[in-house]
């Protein structure tokens, strides 16, 4: 990756970080090395996401887009902080944030993508989706057992599983991605690219201050057990479904005040590519008579 003049995050180039190309995950830093302090990171942020707010007023009130933020992410990867502090500004009724647990008895009763089709946004605003329909190409394939509660006809047992079903899969999401795009959606994927080091040392200060103890469960330590499962999983899934419609970008996440800034930038700068998103002309009827009604209300005591 390439680095902007004299590392100052406000240089950042965001093209660094989209997926155009075949890559390697291991290739990929996990951190940035930048020049600016905490309280200048906090001021960068503070502005990106006020701006970004700003462009989501204007997006509502044109009425044609939504936008569809993903965010993948190993355990402690900053997925819930990121979205709490990129997304603070926004007025709350222009934004939804889903965070897709184990599927419910009745969503296992559809497809896979049935549960997240449901919650796209609507036209004139933000989803979020915390964890995405990319766990049905990463947690279970790790864990294919889990692909058996899909009831999908012909598995009965994980050595059921065709060859090409997870190419298979990849084509589906594409399809999916192709068909809300089309349609209005604007979508952005992001993968919080931590390092195993890093992740260690998250895992651990869960343990050391009590305030977050609750966040600690054992499967966490079974899941970071099948960390080069995951990571080879995460690469062949983002080569094979970051698209020009649909791109995925890998932000270095060791650093979360980084991260964050990156994320609020790569969604600012990408609506701003959409020129005709601006809000809609008044009526020449209603402006023509600005003047009148201000008179009447002035009146009206």
């Amino acid at each position: 990756m390439a680095f902007t003049k004299n590392n100052l995050m406000k240089n950042i180039d965001i093209s660094d970080y989209k997926i155009t190309e075949t890559m390697k995950l291991a290739n990929i830093p996990t951190f940035i090395p930048v020049e600016d302090k905490k309280k200048g990171k906090i001021r960068l942020l503070k502005d990106v996401r006020k701006k970004l707010a700003k462009r989501q007023d204007i997006m509502y009130a044109h009425g044609r887009y939504a936008v569809l933020v993903c965010i993948q992410g190993m355990d402690t990867s900053g997925k819930d902080s990121l979205i709490r502090e990129v997304f603070k500004s926004f007025n709350p009724r222009g934004v939804t944030v889903h965070s897709f647990k184990v599927p419910s008895s009745k969503e296992l009763r559809h497809d896979y993508i049935w549960r997240h089709y449901r919650a796209l946004p609507e036209k004139g605003k933000f989803a979020v989706f915390n964890r995405t329909h990319y766990e049905n190409v990463l947690v279970t394939r790790v864990n294919k057992h889990f692909l058996l509660k899909e009831n999908i006809p012909g598995l009965e047992q994980v050595e059921d599983i065709p060859a090409g079903f997870w190419e298979k899969r990849f084509e589906q999401i594409n399809n999916f991605e192709k068909h809300i795009t089309e349609n209005g959606v604007i979508v952005m994927k992001f993968f919080l690219h931590l390092s195993k080091e890093e992740q260690r040392n998250r895992l651990i200060r869960r343990l050391v201050k009590e305030k977050h103890n609750w966040k600690f469960t054992p499967s966490d330590l079974a899941e970071r057990a099948l960390w080069d499962e995951y990571q080879r999983y995460y690469e062949e899934a983002i080569n094979n479904t970051s698209a020009p419609g649909a791109p995925w970008y890998v932000i270095p996440a060791d650093d979360k005040m980084t991260a964050r800034y990156l994320v609020a930038k790569i969604i600012f700068e990408e609506i701003l590519k959409y020129p005709d998103m601006r809000e809609p002309e008044l009526d020449p009827a209603i402006k023509q008579n600005i003047e009148v009604y201000k008179q009447k209300l002035k009146m009206d005591k």
